[in-house]
C-alpha cells in the first residue's frame, strides 16, 4: 500500500556551499565526523523547507494505515525534521472519527531525559500545552500525563540499510527501547541526504522497524 510513495520521481535539491569539503558520495568512516558533516549539511539544506513538506505528506498517509493509537515524538533541534504538524492533523482526524462514534482517542507524547539512567519517558503533548526546557536546553510537556507510546518517531542524523539509524552518539533510544515493553515499532524519520549504504551497527543498536524520508517509505522491516 506503500507503492505510491516510493521514489515516484527524482528530485533534484541544491544545497548551500558547506565550510568545509563534504563530498555526499564519501562521507566519513569516523562516526563522530560523519556526525558533524550530516548536520552541517541538513542544516544548509537551502529546500530544507520543500524537504519538510513533502515528508509531512508522507508521514501523514503512512499513519493512515496504522492502528497506534499513541505516538511518541520529539521536539526538533538542529535542522531536524518537525513531525508534529502530521501529528496534530493525525490526531484531529481521530477526533472526527470519535465523533461519529469510532472511540479513537489518539495520543501524542514527547520525551523527557531522566538524568540519572539517561533513558526517555514519554509525556502528553498538545499545541499550546505548557513546556519547560530540560536539562538539554530541549523543550518538553509540563505537568502533563505520563504514557506509554506504541509506535515512535525517532529522529535520524543519518540511517543505512536495514534500518540502522545514526543518532547523535548518546544512546537515549537504544536504553529506552531495551526498557520498554511491549516494544513500541520503532520509526526513523530524516531526508534523503542522510543515507549511508555503508553504515555498520553497534552491539547496543537497536534496529529501526521503519524508516521514512521525504522521497517515500525507504525501508520496512517485514512482518
Amino acid at each position: 500500500r506503500y507503492n505510491r510513495l516510493r521514489h515516484t520521481h527524482l528530485r533534484r535539491y541544491p544545497t548551500m556551499t558547506l565550510p568545509f569539503s563534504l563530498n555526499p558520495l564519501e562521507p566519513s568512516s569516523d562516526k563522530k565526523l560523519l556526525r558533524r558533516q550530516l548536520q552541517a549539511e541538513r542544516q544548509s539544506l537551502v529546500d530544507r523547507h520543500q524537504r519538510a513538506m513533502h515528508l509531512q505528506e508522507v508521514l501523514r498517509v503512512w499513519l493512515t494505515g496504522r492502528k497506534d493509537m499513541a505516538v511518541g515524538a520529539y521536539w526538533p533541534i538542529k535542522g531536524e525534521f518537525d513531525p508534529l504538524p502530521a501529528l496534530f492533523r493525525w490526531q484531529e482526524a481521530g477526533l472526527e472519527e470519535d465523533a461519529q462514534g469510532a472511540q479513537k482517542h489518539r495520543r501524542i507524547g514527547l520525551p523527557v531525559v531522566n538524568k540519572i539512567d539517561k533513558t526517555l519517558t514519554f509525556y502528553s503533548w498538545y499545541p499550546g500545552c505548557p513546556m519547560e526546557e530540560d536539562a538539554y536546553g530541549i523543550p518538553k510537556p509540563k505537568d502533563t500525563d505520563r504514557f506509554a507510546p506504541q509506535l515512535l518517531l525517532v529522529p535520524c542524523v543519518g540511517f543505512g540499510p536495514g534500518g540502522l539509524r545514526l543518532g547523535y552518539g548518546g544512546g537515549f533510544y537504544d536504553r529506552t527501547l531495551a526498557t520498554l515493553e511491549p516494544r513500541p515499532y520503532t520509526v526513523g524519520v530524516g531526508y534523503a541526504h542522510g543515507f549511508i549504504p555503508w553504515l555498520e551497527g553497534e552491539p547496543h543498536d537497536v534496529p529501526l522497524d521503519a524508516v521514512l524520508t521525504e522521497d517515500g517509505v525507504v525501508w520496512q522491516k517485514a512482518d
